[in-house]
């Protein structure tokens, strides 16, 4: 599952941008009144101003498979790393995956993952451009099976079988991470809340979460 636009909520879009733009380096391709438009690789990555609380997400930026160390040195550089019970990185070994965290002026979790079943690997110094999609999208819901279901109606399949709380729909392209609402994070301390996301899905066309 490929997510081509990415559109998310934020009530911190100036200092969001200058974050992605100054500290990160990251392409903006696009902005106008109360938006901006990122380029993660294939994903172009928006948030849109709104008055309306404080939104914040946990997503996912691919990386080359083989590149996790030179990544989280490169992150380790610009921003403080997360951490979870001392350790600044996940080995997740079902997944066979590492990933790093760390949280963006508004408050969302960003994980960068090199997900070592994928044939991505590269010889290129890393940088913002070895970013090479957004690969994960916290959708945040009461009841997360019957939701899941729901998905899986609308030809969506789920990638891990997952609990009553977590569910990963997709694959390792593309992944909404379905979570019940007030679970906590992995590496954050923050709970998880419903707000708006809207994703342009290769082959399945525009979802909408609210």
């Amino acid at each position: 599952m490929h997510f081509m636009d990415v559109k998310l909520k934020t009530a911190e879009l100036v200092p969001l941008k200058l974050f992605y733009e100054k500290t990160l380096q990251v392409p903006v391709i696009d902005e106008g009144d109360g938006f901006f438009s990122l380029r993660i690789g294939e994903t172009r990555l928006t948030f849109e101003e709104t008055e309306e609380g404080q939104p914040f997400y946990h997503y996912a930026f691919n990386i080359p498979e083989n590149q996790f160390k030179e990544a989280k040195a490169w992150l380790a550089d610009k921003v403080t790393l997360n951490q979870h019970e001392g350790e600044d990185e996940a080995d997740f070994v079902s997944w066979n995956a590492h990933a790093v965290y760390f949280e963006d002026p508004a408050g969302n979790i960003v994980e960068l993952i090199a997900r070592h079943n994928l044939d991505n690997a590269s010889d290129e110094p890393f940088s913002a451009s070895s970013l090479l999609c957004v690969s994960e999208i916290g959708i945040v819901r009461n009841e997360v099976p019957s939701f899941v279901e729901e998905l899986v109606g609308q030809g969506l399949s789920k990638w891990r079988e997952g609990s009553e709380e977590f569910v990963p729909v997709g694959d390792e392209h593309g992944l909404l991470i379905v979570v019940k609402k007030d679970r906590r994070w992995f590496f954050a301390e923050k709970d998880a809340g419903i707000f708006p996301v809207s994703l342009n899905v290769k082959g399945h066309g525009i979802l909408e979460f609210r």
